[in-house]
C-alpha cells in the first residue's frame, strides 16, 4: 500500500515553521506545501536532500556509462579497477 504524503498549507507553514522543520528532521519523507489547495512546493530535510542528490548523481553517471558503452567509448573494467586501486593506495 502506498504511503500517503504529508501535505500542509502554506499558511500552516508560516504559523508553525519551527514545528514543520523539526518534524522534517525526524522523517526522511518530504512534505508537500499547498497554496490555495494546489501543490506548489516540496520541503525535505537536508539529509534527505543530500541522499536524493547523491542517488541522482549516481543514476546520471550510470546513464552516461550506458551511453558510452553503446557508442563503443570508455575504458575496460580491468583498467578502471586498476586505477581505482591505485587511487585508494595513494589515499
Amino acid at each position: 500500500m502506498a504511503k500517503v504524503p504529508a501535505i500542509i498549507p502554506v499558511s500552516d507553514l508560516r504559523q508553525d515553521a519551527a514545528r514543520v522543520l523539526n518534524d522534517l528532521k525526524k522523517s526522511s519523507e518530504p512534505v508537500f506545501i499547498t497554496q490555495r489547495g494546489r501543490a506548489t512546493g516540496v520541503l525535505m530535510s537536508l539529509e534527505a536532500y543530500e541522499r536524493s542528490e547523491a542517488e541522482r548523481e549516481l543514476l546520471m553517471l550510470l546513464a552516461r556509462g550506458e551511453k558510452e558503452i553503446r557508442a563503443g567509448v570508455g575504458s575496460k573494467l580491468d583498467d578502471v579497477l586498476a586505477d581505482a586501486d591505485s587511487l585508494l593506495r595513494k589515499g
